[in-house]
């Protein structure tokens, strides 16, 4: 199955009506989770504005970064080239339904990777997770409200929470322990410095050694 026009046409328009800038910050979750861990081989699914990928690659992380959008890879890999970071960063355009990127990983991050069209985020989470090295870990945050400037602003939106995201996966426990599953408040600053408080669902999955 491969992307419509549609699910290109929207993410793409999202994303070229949103500032071109070269300091996107980087997710709190990540930066959380993933200060204190070596670098080495990362994928960044969804990496949209790139904020991730390039605080990754600061750090000295090889990034694979992925979305289904051109105009944010095209993006995120002129940034990349501008700061001096082409040779740590990788941005692909990949419609997740259909092709996943090549390789093997110390991490995959998945921040907010919500859609309004069809996907199978589970089986998805899991071909991320079986990508994953000894010792390598799955870090997927998603949202648990919604924010003012959230491109969903259905009132009956249900968002899972980690407990159940990982249910969902059904990787086998001993393999893939789960580390973390959590469900945080922080105040966010979205577009314009708009801010408010959200809900985080913080799942960490570890694949054993």
């Amino acid at each position: 199955m491969s992307a419509t026009t549609d699910e290109v046409t929207f993410w793409d328009g999202l994303y070229a009506a949103r500032p071109a800038a070269d300091d996107a910050r980087p997710n709190h979750r990540l930066v959380e989770a993933v200060s204190e861990v070596p670098p080495g081989d990362a994928l960044d699914l969804g990496c949209g504005n790139g904020g991730d990928a390039l605080w990754l690659a600061r750090r000295g992380w090889r990034v694979t970064a992925v979305d289904i959008s051109a105009v944010a890879t095209e993006r995120l890999a002129a940034h990349a080239r501008a700061q001096g970071l082409g040779h740590l960063v990788t941005a692909e355009r990949h419609d997740l339904r259909a092709s996943f990127p090549a390789g093997r990983f110390d991490l995959v991050c998945a921040h907010y990777l919500h859609t309004p069209f069809d996907l199978d985020r589970a089986a998805l989470l899991r071909t991320a997770a079986h990508a994953l090295r000894p010792g390598g870990r799955l870090l997927v945050v998603d949202h648990g409200s919604t924010a003012p400037w959230s491109w969903n602003q259905d009132p009956d939106a249900r968002y899972p929470g980690p407990r159940e995201v990982a249910a969902d996966i059904g990787l086998d426990p001993a393999a893939y322990p789960v580390e973390r599953a959590d469900s945080p408040r922080r105040r966010a600053t979205g577009p314009g410095g708009r801010t408010a408080e959200v809900v985080d669902h913080v799942l960490l999955i570890r694949r054993a050694a």
